[in-house]
């Protein structure tokens, strides 16, 4: 700074103070006050003096905005508060039965309104913007909601998003999610001369959006015509936070973020059907695709006493917007077998153009729904889009089938291994019964053994597992045990160096934890927490393996039906033999011992919150369960204790008001580690 003329500096400041101010006049207000040209001269001055003095240039200058060095990949992040999905509802009764449920909850009269938050429901894709200090350091797509894929050098591209807040009013950490579209516009003119020189057009804007932001080259997203509008906050530190939705939307606003225009505070449940009529007349003119209503309790505080379900907020619903339905002819039908062995019938169509794809599959679910349909191959059937995702096929038209119309039989054995298929009483599947034995379960069934919180195999992603079933490299996950070097490399896009990582992943993951093995073999139902119950419970996997339904039903959170996919499982000689390979193979683990003392949280529910810094989330979680405590993911008065990181929110202070034990990061390590 001491070489560069004081009177540049400031010319240098000033012109980044213009140029983002001309920025949110364009892209965010859409009310531009100068003329392109002028932006452009002053564009250039700035990028003149940068070029000069280089060590102006800051990660918030409006030059930073057309990418930078192509990635070789994304890394992921870790959301600190999940990103969660939302029910959804498509009726006018379902959205009747949310406003009851929640006045049920809180013990308000039938009589009384709620204030609902309204907004439309964009067609894009969901991210994680995280600004200190007021400057944006980490942009992150949602993911699963726990994890995502950072694309910081993307989102730094699109020019209504802020790469400083507005103001000096801000929190010291705002984590703000919205959601990044394509408008109509900027689809069809990128469609147009994509035709012109030879590319292939996206199919919709979601498509497009999606497509820009996965791009590992940011000067290739700077180029696309993406925007973005928030619509919520995640992590909030350093100031009073708004107590509502409504007016949190309106600081982001004052804080240079785009706001959807047609965000609406209603009063009562009749008003957000009002809402909804309004958006939906209105949807064809706007320009850019949403595909339903969004409605939020207002409340902050009305928000944190109704809490979660699931991976779903009670305070909030999506309203969808009716399916779109187009007539095709069924051409044949197909029976696919998933992980879990469900054979689903696929049908075959004549490709249609349904709800802004071209649809050539739709699911026909099971027997019962291809009885009830009265369907046959070589129908016209109208073919709906789900909630505006999944095509399924609605009805046949009768008065079009065609003579020599197939009926369609659902087969007896797997199309794959032959083995008998079978469907359990009560349940609407039909599965096969070959377990890890049936091929086409084998490629589900080693991803999920793969997978991070499996036996966590870095490397083995979906392709490679594909590549190694089709070129008959494997037949079951005890095959990974015995993969060469040679026969790896010769697999396309395979070098010698990603060949012996991978194969050191496979040696890595022999040590494991018991309950990681039960929750790796894919069980139906049982899930890391059922797979640690089990473990806890039973201590050795020879016992598990030797359980009989009553005995697992002594197990808390096993029901009849877990209890009877265990037996199964355990009782198929295939299963077994895989198990045994396993084992054979080196895949071991320290059984649990069974006394008292061994197990001293047992009973105990434990709550994490906030960043920690010496071990995972996962490591703590792990370990706490280990000693036979419960983690739950909300606190309440049964919680036992708190584990609080830094920026612990919501939780630590339920914890204190409480007044629940709450410990740091190391007083949990120095705990453990004298149990």
């Amino acid at each position: 700074m001491l070489n560069i003329p004081e009177a540049v500096h400031q010319r240098y400041q000033r012109l980044k103070s213009e140029l983002n101010h001309h920025n949110h006049a364009y892209y965010v207000l859409d009310d531009p006050s100068i003329p392109d040209s002028e932006y452009d001269r002053l564009m250039r001055e700035l990028q003149d003096i940068e070029q000069q003095y280089s060590e102006l240039r800051t990660p918030d200058s409006p030059s930073q905005r057309v990418g930078g060095v192509a990635l070789d990949s994304f890394s992921q992040v870790k959301h600190e508060v999940p990103m969660l999905s939302l029910d959804n509802a498509f009726s006018d009764q379902e959205m009747s039965d949310f406003d009851r449920r929640i006045k049920d909850r809180i013990n308000l009269e039938s009589s009384q309104h709620l204030a609902y938050a309204c907004e439309p429901k964009l067609d894009g894709v969901a991210v994680s913007l995280i600004y200190e200090q007021g400057l944006l350091m980490r942009g992150a797509t949602r993911g699963d909601g726990s994890v995502g894929e950072d694309i910081t050098a993307n989102v730094r591209t699109i020019k209504s998003i802020p790469l400083r807040l507005r103001g000096d009013d801000f929190p010291e950490l705002l984590e703000v999610r919205g959601e990044i579209y394509m408008p109509r516009e900027g689809f069809n003119e990128f469609n147009t001369k994509a035709r012109e020189t030879g590319d292939k057009p996206f199919v919709n804007p979601r498509n497009a959006a999606a497509g820009s932001l996965r791009q590992l080259d940011s000067k290739i997203t700077a180029t696309r015509p993406l925007e973005m509008c928030a619509y919520s906050v995640g992590q909030y530190q350093g100031s009073q936070k708004p107590d509502s939705h409504f007016a949190m939307l309106r600081m982001l606003g004052t804080l240079g973020f785009k706001i959807n225009q047609h965000i609406k505070q209603v009063e009562g449940i009749d008003a957000c059907e009002d809402y909804y009529q309004q958006l939906a007349s209105l949807r064809d003119q706007l320009d850019y695709d949403i595909d339903g209503i969004v409605y939020k309790v207002n409340d902050f505080k009305l928000q944190e006493r109704l809490g979660f379900v699931a991976k779903a907020p009670r305070w909030a619903i999506a309203r969808k917007f009716p399916a779109q339905e187009e007539m095709t002819r069924l051409l044949d039908v197909e029976f696919q077998v998933g992980r879990t062995g469900a054979v689903t019938p696929v049908a075959r169509l004549e490709p249609v153009f349904v709800g802004g794809v071209t649809v050539g599959n739709a699911t026909l679910h099971n027997a019962d729904e291809i009885n009830r349909l009265g369907v046959c191959v070589g129908d016209t059937v109208i073919v709906r889009r789900a909630g505006d995702v999944i095509p399924q096929i609605v009805k046949a038209v009768l008065e079009k089938r065609p003579q020599g119309a197939q009926p369609i039989i659902f087969p007896e054995r797997c199309p794959v291994c032959q083995s008998s298929v079978k469907r359990t009483e009560g349940e609407a599947v039909a599965r096969c019964t070959g377990g890890l034995f049936c091929g086409a379960q084998t490629k589900e069934a080693i991803k999920h053994y793969a997978s991070r919180k499996a036996m966590d195999i870095d490397g083995l992603g979906d392709k490679l597992v594909d590549a190694l079933v089709d070129h008959d490299l494997i037949y079951s996950v005890a095959d990974l045990y015995e993969l060469k070097l040679e026969k790896l490399i010769n697999l396309e896009r395979m070098a010698q160096k990603s060949a012996e990582n991978l194969l050191n992943s496979i040696e890595a993951s022999k040590q494991t934890t018991l309950p990681k093995f039960l929750f790796s073999l894919g069980i139906r139902e049982v899930g890391e927490a059922t797979a640690q119950t089990l473990a806890n419970n039973f201590g050795t996997l020879d016992t598990v393996i030797a359980a009989t339904a009553e005995q697992l039903l002594e197990v808390e959170d096993v029901g009849p039906i877990v209890a009877r996919h265990i037996v199964d499982f355990f009782r198929n000689p295939d299963n077994l033999s895989i198990v045994e390979a396993l084992r054979k193979s080196g895949v071991q683990w320290k059984d649990i011992d069974q006394t008292a003392q061994a197990l001293p949280l047992k009973g105990q529910t434990w709550v994490l919150t906030g960043t920690l810094e010496t071990m995972s989330r996962a490591e703590a979680k792990d370990r706490l369960q280990q000693f036979g405590a419960k983690v739950a993911g909300s606190v309440s008065a049964k919680t036992h204790a708190v584990v609080a990181g830094p920026s612990a929110g919501s939780k630590l202070n339920k914890a204190q008001a409480l007044d629940i034990q709450v410990l740091t990061e190391q007083s949990l390590i120095d705990f453990l580690d004298n149990l």
